[in-house]
């Protein structure tokens, strides 16, 4: 199979298609129409065998991973999800292989509305990277900037569980196979939380996803606010798969610092707090206060049972 025969089998006239695609996969470039009074929304992610995901990750799961972190920073912007571009770089055609990672990947797309409209295939070590567009009224989109003193600090579910299912394949640990399973799960399907996003515009003060771990992503918001925060360690939603562990500092190291959890971490004022929760409710999601925003330029306090903590190692960095 050559490059043009993989695109047209697996790409070309698959998935959903949205009538705000004038052009799409089999032209020197895409043509999409944005509504009016309406931002486009951008972001790239390149995820990395190896590196993002384990060699032998089941290639459905693979392809619904690629495309959920990316809606999920379109996510923690308000935006509406609409379309990708996919860069794919394969050592080789595997048909079963292909064959499964664009159903996981068309599935995803499908559920969340958003039409693949082209990208490029490749050959080299496995590599995906992914451009994923939305939509967001003028001037609504959110921020990290806009967090204010005596906002409070939420976020949208339970964490942790990704690094819990790294862990404790990287080291052996002995975890109930419920556990595993329920934690492994979570990180190779997330659920980007798109509609809590869009809830979230015109009443959050700011908002990140937490990709690189609850205080390194909290740090951001922190910084470009100029203001500082304190954190409630134990009011940290976990799973029954985390609270199996009995060492405080390795579930609190997991699920503070680890990362590639796709909740959203946002901030809200104390007017607008329970009317945010109500709504967030409506969609089924339970936002849980873990803090709250203070004066004190960018620093971050954390606290455990009101007693001071010791910070856990914050965050991933791609380059260390």
């Amino acid at each position: 199979m050559k490059e043009f025969e993989l695109i047209n089998r697996y790409f070309t006239g698959r998935g959903i298609t949205r009538r705000d695609v004038d052009l799409g996969i089999g032209d020197d470039c895409a043509l999409i129409s944005v509504p009016d009074n309406c931002q486009l929304a951008v972001t790239t992610d390149t995820l990395v065998e190896g590196v993002h995901f384990f060699a032998d990750i089941p290639p459905r799961a693979l392809g619904h991973r690629i495309l959920a972190v990316n809606l999920s920073d379109l996510a923690a912007m308000g935006a509406e999800p609409a379309w990708v571009s996919i860069g794919l770089t394969l050592s080789s055609i595997d048909q079963q292989w292909l064959e499964e990672f664009t159903e996981g990947m068309h599935d995803i797309a499908e559920y969340y509305n958003v039409q693949i409209i082209g990208g490029d295939t490749t050959q080299g070590p496995l590599t995906i990277t992914v451009c994923a567009k939305g939509i967001v009224p003028k001037g609504k989109a959110l921020t990290r900037s806009g967090a204010k003193i005596g906002d409070w600090i939420y976020v949208t579910g339970p964490l942790g569980d990704s690094g819990l299912a790294i862990e404790a394949r990287k080291q052996g640990w002995d975890i109930a196979p419920e556990h595993l399973k329920n934690a492994t799960e979570r990180f190779n399907f997330p659920s980007p939380r798109v509609a809590a996003g869009q809830v979230l515009r015109g009443t959050a003060t700011s908002a990140i996803d937490i990709s690189d771990g609850l205080l390194a992503d909290l740090s951001h918001i922190l910084r470009q606010s100029g203001v500082g925060a304190v954190i409630h360690a134990d009011k940290v939603p976990t799973s029954e798969a985390l609270n199996s562990i009995s060492d405080d500092n390795m579930r609190l190291k997991l699920a503070l610092a680890y990362g590639d959890d796709y909740e959203l971490l946002f901030t809200v004022s104390d007017d607008n707090k329970n009317l945010l929760e109500a709504k967030l409710q409506q969609y089924g999601v339970e936002p849980v206060c873990i803090g709250q925003i203070i004066n004190n330029d960018g620093k971050l306090e954390l606290l455990y049972h009101n007693q001071t903590w010791p910070f856990p190692d914050i965050g991933y960095e791609h380059f260390s």
